[in-house]
């Protein structure tokens, strides 16, 4: 069965960029990847988010989030608070966890004040004493009445639309380009979806010490734009 028109509205609301969480102040490693110039034109831009997607975020975050949001759908306490720790300790360097714990913080509020008859999750939200992103919008979803299949596409395209802002921003890239480029990603967004939706549980990784090394370097980085 397809969206309905009010879960596909809230879904873009959550997945906007106008949304209030913070996203855009993050390129998740990207900026240090152009300071060390692997990433400096469409190409390369295109070249490192289909990496990032494949590597990074269709093997770990994106089914870590689909994991939560059956959490969420069965009232399952108990895995959200062990998945919700599990990904906080796979943060590896400090501006990764400080990403996920302000971005989470910053969702979870606003649930909060949208969906304030939601007390089933909101509860549970409020009985974690840090949120990860991915269980913060797992919870939105679920108070929302969002589906995970699409929300999980939601999720991951809105990763690509700040990594390709964060691109047309710094690289840069003209307008006209960072619209191919996130056009292009199509395949590669319902790819990912496909992956997230498949792993098993000791299927998932986030093995990425390039990455790692990256978020490091990024950390002590003498100018920087994003936090990330």
């Amino acid at each position: 069965m397809s969206i309905n028109a009010a879960a596909l509205v809230r879904l873009l609301q959550i997945c906007s960029p106008s949304l209030p969480v913070g996203a855009y102040s993050y390129s998740q490693c990207l900026e240090a990847a152009m300071v060390q110039g692997l990433v400096h034109d469409e190409a390369s831009a295109r070249h490192w988010i289909v990496d990032m997607l494949d590597d990074v975020v269709a093997r770990f975050e994106a089914p870590m989030c689909w994991r939560l949001m059956q959490a969420f759908s069965a009232g399952d306490a108990s895995t959200i608070h062990t998945l919700n720790d599990c990904f906080l300790a796979a943060r590896d360097t400090a501006e990764f966890r400080a990403e996920t714990v302000q971005m989470g913080y910053s969702l979870s509020k606003l649930l909060q004040e949208l969906t304030p008859e939601r007390k089933d999750i909101t509860q549970i939200i409020s009985s974690l004493p840090e949120v990860a992103f991915p269980t913060a919008f797992a919870a939105a979803c679920a108070a929302l009445n969002i589906p995970s299949d699409e929300a999980l596409i939601g999720l991951l395209f809105s990763w690509a639309e700040n990594q390709v802002i964060a691109c047309v921003k710094s690289v840069p890239l003209g307008q006209v380009s960072g619209q191919r480029l996130l056009l292009s990603l199509e395949p590669a967004l319902a790819a990912a979806s496909l992956t997230a939706r498949g792993l098993k549980d000791d299927e998932l990784s986030n093995w990425s010490p390039g990455l790692s090394l990256l978020s490091m370097q990024h950390e002590v980085q003498y100018s920087r734009l994003y936090r990330s």
